[in-house]
C-alpha cells in the first residue's frame, strides 16, 4: 500500500501495534545494515545499545525470529517504509514511553494509545469463572493468561499446575490446547482439562483455583479480586493491565514480547518475572512458578507506587488535554494542512 500510495504521490501514515520502544529497535537494527552492514542476526556480544531505549538491550531479549535471515530481511523492508511516511501512529502514551517517543526523529511521530477494546463480552462459560471471582476476597487471584496465541505441551502443564498448587494461592488458569506441531494452527480448548493435568490437581485445588478455556481478559483484569496478572507481555495485554492497575509477572513467548518484558522489569519497574528469557521449548519449573507468583502476590510499595503512576498516566492521556488527545489533534491538523484528509 505503501508503494500505492508513492506511484499517486500521496502521503501515507502507519499505525503501529506495539510499543513506541519496539519501534525504536526494528528503526535501529535497520538503519544499522543499510548504513554499516552490521547483521543483528550475527551478533554475539551480550548486549546492543538502543537509542529508543534507556538501557542496553541484553542479546536474550531480541525477538526470537531476528536470526532467521528471511524474516530479518523483511522487516528491514518494512523498516524503509516506516521512514518514508509522512507520520507514524504508535498505540503508545507519551509518559509511558517517552524515551523511545523523543528518540524516533526519522519522522514525525503520534502516541495515541492506549486503544483497548473494554467492552468485551463473556459467554456462559466465562460468567461462571466471572461469579467465582466475586466469591474471591480482594486482589487474592493470581490470573495466568498467555494470548490468543499462547499455549503449552503436556510436560510445562503440570510444571505450572504444580507451582500453582504448591504455591497455595488463589488462581485463575486460562489453559489451552496448543495446535499441532509442525503446523501454524492456533490454540483451541479442551473439552475436559483434566485431560491434562496432574491426577487430582481440580479436586485438590477446588477451593482456591479454577482452570477454564479462552477467557475474557479485559473483564477479569477489571475484577476487584485479581490481585497479579502472570502474561505472556503482549503489548495488548500490557496496556490492559496497565490501564487496570494490575502488577505483571512477566512470561514473554515469541514476537516481540521479550522487550516488552525487559522495559516493564527493567526500565519502568513495574512488573516481576516468571520467566523473562524464555526459549521456546524450555521448561520453567514447578519451583520457579511457584517463586514467580509469591512474588507478583507479595506487596511491593515501590513497585505498587509506579504502577500506580502509570496506570493514571495512560487514563489521563485521552482525556481532554492529555498527551494523547493533542497528539490526535496534531496528527488530524497535519492531515487537514497537507490535504490528505
Amino acid at each position: 500500500m505503501a508503494d500505492v500510495a508513492g506511484e499517486f504521490g500521496v502521503p501515507y501514515y502507519i499505525f503501529f501495534t506495539s510499543a513506541a520502544s519496539d519501534l525504536g529497535f526494528i528503526s535501529h537494527i535497520q538503519q544499522l545494515h543499510d548504513e554499516s552492514g552490521f547483521d543483528v542476526a550475527e551478533f554475539e556480544g551480550n548486549e546492543l545499545a538502543v537509542p529508543s531505549w534507556a538501557r542496553p538491550i541484553p542479546r536474550w531479549a531480541f525477538p526470537p525470529n531476528i536470526v532467521n535471515k528471511e524474516w530479518l530481511q523483511l522487516l528491514y523492508r518494512i523498516a524503509r517504509v516506516f521512514r518514508r511516511a509522512r507520520g507514524i501512529l504508535v498505540n503508545t502514551v507519551r509518559e509511558l514511553e517517552s524515551c523511545a517517543v523523543d528518540s524516533l526523529s526519522f519522522t514525525k511521530v503520534h502516541p495515541v494509545g492506549p486503544i483497548l477494546n473494554l467492552k468485551a463480552g463473556a459467554a456462559a462459560a466465562e460468567e461462571e469463572a466471572i461469579e467465582w471471582l466475586d466469591r474471591q476476597p480482594e486482589s487474592s487471584v493470581v490470573f495466568l493468561c498467555f494470548g490468543s496465541m499462547g499455549a503449552f505441551r503436556e510436560e510445562q502443564v503440570l510444571e505450572i499446575a504444580n507451582g500453582l498448587e504448591a504455591s497455595g494461592l488463589r488462581f485463575l488458569w486460562v489453559l489451552r490446547r496448543p495446535g499441532p506441531e509442525g503446523t501454524r494452527a492456533g490454540p483451541t480448548d479442551y473439552q475436559d482439562v483434566r485431560e491434562v493435568l496432574p491426577k487430582g490437581f481440580v479436586d485438590r485445588t477446588a477451593g482456591v483455583g479454577r482452570v477454564m478455556g479462552w477467557a475474557p481478559q479485559t473483564i477479569i483484569l477489571a475484577h476487584k479480586a485479581v490481585g497479579g496478572f502472570v502474561s505472556h507481555c503482549g503489548w495488548n495485554s500490557t496496556l490492559e493491565s496497565l490501564w487496570f492497575g494490575v502488577p505483571m509477572a512477566t512470561w514473554p513467548m515469541y514476537a516481540e514480547q521479550k522487550l516488552n518484558a525487559f522495559l516493564l522489569v527493567h526500565e519502568l519497574e513495574i512488573a516481576t518475572e516468571i520467566k523473562i528469557d524464555y526459549r521456546n521449548g524450555e521448561i520453567v519449573t514447578a519451583e520457579e512458578v511457584e517463586r514467580g507468583v509469591r512474588r507478583l502476590m507479595e506487596r511491593d510499595c515501590s513497585r505498587e507506587e509506579r504502577l500506580k503512576k502509570f496506570s493514571d498516566c495512560i487514563k489521563k492521556a485521552l482525556m481532554d488535554g492529555g498527551s494523547s488527545s493533542a497528539s490526535i489533534a496534531e496528527f488530524i491538523e497535519g492531515c487537514k494542512s497537507s490535504g490528505g484528509m
